[in-house]
């Protein structure tokens, strides 16, 4: 098991043929992830050579993500594409059906991410991103740009806005290893919250302990803590970036801003100590708080 990607997972790369997509999908084919296509209206019915083993891999270019569909029957898509085209892009795999949409581009509009999040949620499709790493299951698939050789497959469920505290929470916990670790980026809006995240890893059998990894800026922090106090009975550990960020200022990410007490990393280490969860000072103390949760 794991959450909202498998081994079975089928996937498409739009914006498979500029630099950043064909580098990732190289990376994503290396890690073992099925990507059975790409989208590029001026390139549609060639296709790219990818290195894989000791070969190569030819993946067919389609002239839009519902021509990729129908000839894949593909069911994750990911967005390599600049922020101008970004809206357009996921309201193309929407309309296609893909259940499963993750965006990595980074400074797409606010408003054009309100636009697609609301269109994307009438039609039932899950959204992961903007400005995010994408989500890994170690072992079964990787959409994105998650480093699939720091840590295998394992009992540890991790959601994180951040990308790199990501990276080194895995890094950190790689020989016990993880479920799933989802990046669900840093925007004041984005598709997936931690909450939808805390609620799949509690419905997975095969995630024992949750790590979750926010910053200062917004209440989702808070918003989860009620959430964990509410309806997660496996042990939660935490992590807030940015106790020493100065007020009124935005830190690396656009949702990353302090105003008053509202949004600082105490308020929501507090928030989520009160709902029980552990929270660490630094990301190795998380991580070492996790590794005793996991051993008991």
């Amino acid at each position: 098991m794991a959450i909202f990607l498998t081994e079975a997972s089928k996937v498409i790369v739009q914006g498979m043929t500029g630099s950043e997509g064909t580098k990732h999908t190289t990376r994503m084919l290396a890690s073992g992830t099925a990507v059975v296509g790409g989208v590029n209206p001026r390139k549609a019915g060639t296709s790219v050579s990818f290195p894989q083993g000791d070969g190569t891999v030819d993946v067919p270019v389609f002239g839009s993500v519902a021509e990729a569909v129908a000839a894949t029957g593909a069911d994750v898509s990911v967005i390599f594409v600049p922020p101008a085209h970004t809206k357009g892009a996921v309201v193309e795999a929407v309309d296609a059906g893909v259940p499963l949409v993750v965006i990595i581009t980074e400074g797409v509009p606010v408003a054009d991410t309100a636009e697609f999040f609301a269109y994307a949620q009438d039609k039932g499709v899950r959204l992961i991103g903007p400005n995010c790493p994408g989500l890994i299951s170690p072992g079964k698939s990787n959409v994105g740009i998650i480093p699939a050789d720091i840590t295998g497959p394992g009992r540890i469920g991790l959601v994180s806005k951040s990308g790199t505290l990501t990276y080194q929470m895995m890094y950190e916990l790689r020989d016990l290893g993880f479920s799933s670790a989802v990046g669900i980026g840093g925007d004041p809006i984005i598709g997936t919250t931690h909450i939808d995240a805390l609620a799949a890893f509690e419905a997975d059998p095969d995630t024992d302990v949750i790590v979750m990894i926010g910053e200062i800026g917004g209440d989702a922090e808070e918003r989860a803590a009620a959430f964990i106090q509410e309806h997660v009975t496996k042990p939660v550990v935490g992590y807030v970036a940015g106790f020493t960020a100065p007020e009124g200022k935005t830190m690396g990410h656009a949702g990353a801003i302090v105003s008053g007490s509202s949004g600082t990393a105490q308020a929501k280490k507090e928030a989520l100590e009160a709902a029980g969860v552990k929270v660490g000072k630094t990301p190795s103390e998380t991580a070492a708080l996790a590794r005793e949760l996991l051993s008991r």
